[in-house]
């Protein structure tokens, strides 16, 4: 079953406190949408002997060159996903996040039939499980949070920093599995009420994309994903070089075929030609002076990425986040990065939408 946590109330407080003192943090795609060249976090990952049957991928791994072995990741490989960006950039994940889709959310969520065990949720690609603290105390009755991720690192972090309680007191329990989010398997999800994501749908592709809404479709459980980016920046002040350092990231967001900018529409699609309901509600980072150690980190992936993409940028680019980088020490830069949160009401199974 993967890592299960069920700890009462008492025991709740204690997890917390284990290990996070450098990994609470937000999403796994978010590293890769938002800061492609995250901090390094300074440790290796050995992936050590196979996993039981029961706790291997329930998606399937898709960072290998086609034709590539299918062995384990080699001890001196770099960590995949920094926890330091993670946590950093949580607070304003959660500021951003759109409450305007939770009431639809809650009316579906009545809906449904009742379960023993509550109200199990798949949190696809849960990084550190940030998802889960900000949305488990937002709902109402028992939870089961099943935390999917292919970075036992970080699914480490999404078990100590779990929530314990729902919005009512109810409890809150935790498991985790690991794999990665690139395809869901048409079972991975039986029995689910809800699934989750947050800052993935840009680092899918159209195929992925189509296969996690035919997941949720043949479920028949609703899925809310969050803050995926938009394509539009607007930094303040303004720059003559704010367009083309935009335009530029957006095309590496789309490089070997994933979405980016255009993840919403086309997973708006997709869950529509499934039958579903879909709504869409902006959901962007407002990043001030008080946010300053995060817009910096933001700015060097961003640029670092258009300049990836389109290497003649590179010495306009330098000189152009030097800049950026003593706006924002001094407290004179303003950034807004525009994400949009989705819901999607999937027709239940054996019912009405």
């Amino acid at each position: 079953m993967g890592t299960r946590s069920e700890d009462g109330p008492g025991r709740c407080e204690e997890r917390r406190g284990e290990g996070l003192t450098d990994g609470s943090g937000t999403d796994r795609a978010g590293t890769l949408a938002h800061n492609p060249t995250p901090p390094a976090t300074g440790r290796r990952l050995t992936d050590g002997p196979a996993p039981p049957a029961a706790e291997r991928a329930t998606l399937r791994l898709r960072d290998r060159a086609p034709g590539a072995s299918a062995g384990p990741d080699h001890p001196d490989d770099p960590p995949r996903y920094a926890p330091e960006w993670l946590r950093l950039r949580e607070p304003a994940d959660a500021a951003a996040r759109a409450h305007d889709l939770l009431d639809p959310l809650r009316i579906r969520l009545a809906n449904l039939p009742s379960r023993a065990d509550g109200l199990v949720v798949h949190d696809v690609g849960c990084g550190t499980g940030s998802m889960g603290r900000w949305l488990a105390p937002l709902l109402d009755g028992a939870q089961h949070w099943v935390l999917h991720d292919r970075d036992p690192y970080l699914l480490h972090f999404a078990a100590v920093g779990a929530p314990c309680s729902a919005a009512d007191g109810c409890r809150v329990t935790a498991e985790t599995r690991r794999g990665d989010l690139a395809r869901l398997t048409p079972d991975a999800l039986a029995g689910a009420g809800l699934v989750t994501a947050s800052a993935l749908l840009d680092v899918l592709t159209a195929e992925e994309v189509g296969i996690l809404a035919a997941a949720c479709a043949a479920a028949g459980c609703p899925a809310l994903l969050t803050l995926s980016v938009a394509g539009r920046v607007e930094l303040t002040p303004a720059h003559p070089l704010d367009a083309e350092i935009t335009e530029a990231f957006n095309d590496h967001q789309r490089r070997t075929g994933m979405l980016g900018p255009d993840a919403v529409t086309r997973a708006a699609e997709a869950f529509a030609a499934h039958g579903a309901t879909v709504r869409t509600h902006p959901s962007d980072w407002r990043l001030g002076a008080d946010e300053a150690a995060l817009a910096e980190q933001w700015l060097r992936g961003w640029v670092g990425a258009a300049v990836e993409q389109r290497p003649e940028l590179g010495e306009p680019a330098r000189r152009y986040l030097e800049e950026r980088l003593a706006a924002c020490a001094a407290g004179e830069l303003r950034v807004a990065v525009h994400h949009t949160d989705l819901l999607a009401l999937c027709r239940p199974t054996g019912g009405t939408a």
